[in-house]
């Protein structure tokens, strides 16, 4: 079994704390950041103007904000995934 990598290709802000997300898939939706906000370096995304700063990282294709912050795109991924799944239920 290969392995794949996740790689996510593009991105925007969203109000409430969200982005959408596309990978090199096509996989593609919003993903709900809120319940991150205020915690440990998330602290940061108290400032929406700094979440909004939202990028791809080139060396790790996934989402990140400054030098300190990035996502890890499996578990964005999975949450995108999980959300299409409820949605489809």
């Amino acid at each position: 079994m290969a392995f794949k990598k996740a790689k996510i290709i593009a991105c925007k802000p969203l109000a409430f704390y969200r982005v959408w997300i596309r990978f090199d898939d096509r996989l593609e939706g919003e993903v709900d950041l809120s319940d991150l906000v205020g915690k440990g370096v998330f602290e940061a995304w108290n400032s929406i103007e700094f979440f909004n700063q939202v990028r791809i990282d080139p060396k790790s294709d996934t989402l990140a904000w400054g030098e300190d912050i990035d996502l890890d795109p499996y578990v964005l991924r999975d949450k995108l995934t999980a959300k299409k799944q409820k949605d489809n239920d």
